[in-house]
């Protein structure tokens, strides 16, 4: 998959991209547009399906709608997540809020609402599959430079992998990339938008407020506490900040 990847940077290749929605015009008015993008669309009509195609299927991303039968968008998303992790983009009904938050804690890259254009729609997927392109890159040879350790939390970007104390923590690819990005930054304030920018490399709406679903199942995951914090402190009308555990001690 990387080295399709790759060739999406180039322009060389197309990308595969898997519909699974029951409204079968939406689907053929997405294929019809995005085909002479440079994207391969294949689409399945039911959960069941789209979950068993994305499963067998080479694909690279994955347009997942939240109402459809048999098997809704968040059950077919939480399976896919057990035994994949490849970028998926939720189809949310008048972009209904508790859904976007919904999708996103349960491991989605991205979300639209239905009404979306198809200009955003080519946006957004290129930046997923930019960002796993990203994250599949031969990391550095020198796996010591790759790891950070800050008290009992120990991260390897070589295996991207995060360790607290003696458990693996079970992270979305967005969330890990924030993880890092908040790290290296400890002890000081990052803003949504330098988040925003170094985990996705596109402009957000400035009404998109993904960021911080993604920090809050980051913070629950750490098992930290928004109130009392002992990782990620949140810094009223600036943004997020990783707290130095030098900066604590006594």
């Amino acid at each position: 998959m990387g080295t399709v990847m790759e060739n999406q940077e180039n322009s060389t290749s197309r990308i595969n991209v898997l519909i699974v929605d029951d409204d079968k015009k939406l689907c053929r008015l997405v294929k019809d547009y995005l085909e002479p993008m440079g994207y391969d669309v294949d689409a399945a009509h039911t959960g069941t399906h789209g979950l068993e195609r994305a499963l067998a299927g080479d694909f690279h991303v994955v347009i997942l709608d939240v109402m459809m039968p048999e098997m809704d968008g968040f059950e077919v998303l939480k399976r896919l997540r057990k035994e994949s992790d490849i970028p998926v983009v939720m189809l949310t009904a008048r972009g209904d809020e508790t859904d976007r938050i919904v999708g996103l804690e349960m491991g989605a890259d991205d979300y639209l609402p239905k009404t979306f254009s198809t200009r955003e729609l080519l946006a957004r997927l290129r930046a997923v599959t930019r960002r796993a392109f990203k994250s599949e890159r031969h990391p550095a040879p020198n796996a010591m430079a790759q790891s950070l350790i800050l008290g009992d939390l120990q991260i390897s970007q070589t295996s991207r992998m995060a360790r607290l104390g003696a458990d693996i923590l079970s992270l979305t690819p967005i969330e890990f990339d924030l993880l890092i990005c908040l790290v290296k930054a400890a002890g000081r304030v990052l803003t949504r938008d330098q988040l925003l920018d170094a985990v996705s490399g596109r402009s957000y709406d400035v009404f998109d407020r993904s960021v911080d679903v993604h920090i809050s199942s980051l913070r629950r995951k750490l098992g930290d506490d928004s109130r009392n914090p002992r990782f990620i402190k949140t810094v009223r009308s600036a943004g997020y900040m990783f707290i130095d555990p030098s900066s604590q001690e006594l």
